[in-house]
């Protein structure tokens, strides 16, 4: 069965990393959800990877919604000129204001925010909190180390049954993009 996914939430580093791939995909694939009909909620800042595949969504004519935080703001993300950012309280309100939001979850290539956000989504999956999908764009292969980690986890007991996570890995945002459109 089919399943009709409308509003995806990106998350993303702040900041553009080193490889100038992380930085092409990030646009072609805010360009990709917003060409396919989707909307997109991310952390509202107008920096980094989160900049560029925001920017792309909005350019492309997509639907874009920004959610951030004051502290956020003031410390490193500027929030986006063109779009309305909500502020709200704190970094766990914004989580929870995305996941309220969205139907399934990009993570592209970030820092520690990034791998917080994921890991709390395949926790509220583990859990049975939900099942939302999360798709990980795989850019130059940014995601292989946390791969090869919940494998170990796995292979040492620690993760029982990998179907208790509703996740998927694609190299490019066409992939991802596939994948999201079929599930």
């Amino acid at each position: 069965m089919k399943r009709n996914i409308k509003t995806v939430a990106v998350y993303c580093g702040h900041e553009y990393g080193l490889n100038p791939a992380f930085v092409r995909d990030a646009g072609l694939m805010g360009e990709l959800i917003a060409k396919n009909g989707l909307n997109m909620v991310f952390g509202g800042g107008d920096v980094g990877l989160m900049g560029t595949v925001s920017s792309a969504a909005l350019n492309n004519g997509g639907h874009v919604i920004g959610i951030s935080t004051e502290h956020v703001i003031a410390k490193q993300e500027p929030a986006h000129e063109k779009i309305d950012v909500k502020i709200v309280r704190g970094v766990n309100e914004r989580k929870q204001k995305m996941f309220e939001l969205s139907d399934a979850f990009i993570i592209m290539p970030g820092g520690i925010g990034t791998l917080n956000e994921a890991t709390d989504i395949l926790t509220m999956q583990q859990i049975g909190e939900t099942t939302k999908p999360i798709f990980f764009l795989n850019t130059a292969n940014f995601w292989e180390p946390l791969y090869n980690m919940i494998l170990e986890m796995k292979r040492q007991a620690f993760i029982s049954e990998w179907r208790d996570y509703i996740a998927f890995m694609g190299a490019t945002p066409f992939e991802i993009m596939e994948k999201i459109l079929n599930y």
